[in-house]
């Protein structure tokens, strides 16, 4: 009797791991690319993503934040929002060529036409999906919002979700963020990723 294993535990260990390693090599080099409006969970959801990978995890924001020197409240009051979404481009290019990893790009990075098409050739995109209540919580919690410095921040992130929520809905995969811990996030994010790149038929 000292030999007992839980083999039930330990099979499902092995299958864990097992889909880790399966989905990170279905990836061939592409980055997981995590889109959607602020305060969805993008860098939160990332980071554990990442660990449960064993990938890297880079944060576009602060990926330009280190090139330009600058925070992006600053970029936006000295340069205006089109200097900073050119580089914002730019960035991202550049960091789709360091894959496989998990990156967690702005709100308004995915609108671009450009950085959606280097996406598409480089990456797997996903777009974290929020309900207006859950964002606005979680975006109170942080003051350094450059498009929310205004008298209505409310209505100006409705307006944002009404424009951007179609052009999110072009990413390869949408994953509800909820109020839920977050790794439940991201086992819903790994079925996904399951389904897209290794049930039967899927592209590689």
């Amino acid at each position: 009797m000292k030999h007992i294993r839980n083999d039930a535990n330990d099979e499902a260990e092995e299958l864990d791991v097992s889909l880790e390693k399966a989905i990170v090599e279905a990836l061939n080099g592409r980055t997981i690319v995590l889109v959607g409006i602020m305060g969805c969970g993008k860098s939160t959801v990332g980071r554990r993503l990442a660990q449960r990978l064993g990938l890297n995890f880079l944060d576009a924001d602060s990926e330009i934040e280190r090139a330009a020197n600058k925070t992006i409240t600053e970029i936006f009051a000295e340069h205006g929002e089109p200097y900073f979404r050119s580089g914002e481009e730019r960035v991202i290019a550049r960091l789709l060529q360091e894959g496989p990893q998990v990156l967690a790009t702005g709100g308004g990075a995915f609108m671009s036409e450009a950085t959606r098409n280097e996406i598409a050739a480089h990456g797997v995109s996903i777009w974290l999906k929020a309900e207006f209540d859950t964002v606005m919580a979680r975006v109170r919690r942080r003051s350094t919002r450059p498009l929310l410095q205004n008298p209505d921040p409310e209505g100006t992130m409705r307006a944002l979700m009404e424009k951007r929520h179609p052009v999110y809905a072009l990413a390869e995969l949408t994953v509800l963020s909820r109020e839920v811990p977050h790794e439940t996030v991201v086992d819903d994010i790994m079925e996904a990723l399951r389904q897209h790149l290794l049930a039967p038929g899927a592209a590689s």
